[in-house]
């Protein structure tokens, strides 16, 4: 016997507090990338709307109806989806999915779907569009979703700098040194650089 839908438990009460505290996390999602600074903002964002997109399973199994945890499922699969082509395509592929998931967010708190939601439509729906929003002004001004912070840094360091950094840089991340006196006097024999002695270059001259 399938439970009947009960009615939302906001109606009735302010959505203030869910709303203010949207707007909040909105700007502090679609601030991420900056605290992700070595991943490419396109990563990031497509992490964080899977992550949205999943809440929903956790609802639906908590409610317990094979139905809904299989409708959710589902839908969370869509967005999962969308956001994967999201990192290597058009950003406006990760606004559509933080837009679409607003929508979705709207209907639940309309219909009560999933059971036992409580405040957490109407504040994933403000979060999602206010990102949405933010990543719209962001594409429009020319923002470079595909590149991390720190490959744009290196990428704008001086000529000098980042001749070393594109050449011979490991695997790991650092420039390689000498580990020892002999290899650095081994190198600088073979380059020509080896340091002139007085003493030695007397010795030679009497010989």
């Amino acid at each position: 016997m399938t439970p009947a839908h009960t009615p939302s438990p906001l109606a009735g009460r302010s959505l203030r507090a869910p709303v203010l505290w949207g707007i909040a996390f909105g700007a502090i999602q679609a601030a991420a990338p900056l605290g992700f600074w070595w991943l490419d903002p396109a990563t990031v964002y497509a992490l964080s709307l899977t992550l949205i997109a999943a809440v929903y399973i956790g609802f639906a199994v908590a409610d317990g109806r094979p139905r809904v945890i299989a409708v959710e499922a589902g839908i969370t699969g869509a967005f999962v989806v969308v956001a994967a082509a999201g990192v290597t395509g058009p950003a406006w592929l990760l606004v559509l999915g933080l837009a679409g998931h607003g929508f979705k967010d709207l209907w639940q708190h309309r219909r009560q779907y999933v059971g036992n939601t409580r405040w957490w439509p109407p504040f994933c729906l403000v979060v999602d569009w206010v990102a949405a929003a933010i990543l719209v002004v962001l594409v429009v001004v020319g923002v470079d979703f595909h590149h991390s912070l720190f490959q744009l840094r290196q990428a704008n360091a001086p000529g000098p700098i980042r001749g070393r950094w594109q050449q011979g840089r490991p695997a790991g991340g650092r420039l390689r040194r000498p580990s020892s006196r002999r290899q650095r006097h081994d190198g600088q024999r073979r380059t020509g650089l080896t340091t002139r002695s007085p003493a030695r270059d007397a010795l030679t001259e009497q010989l």
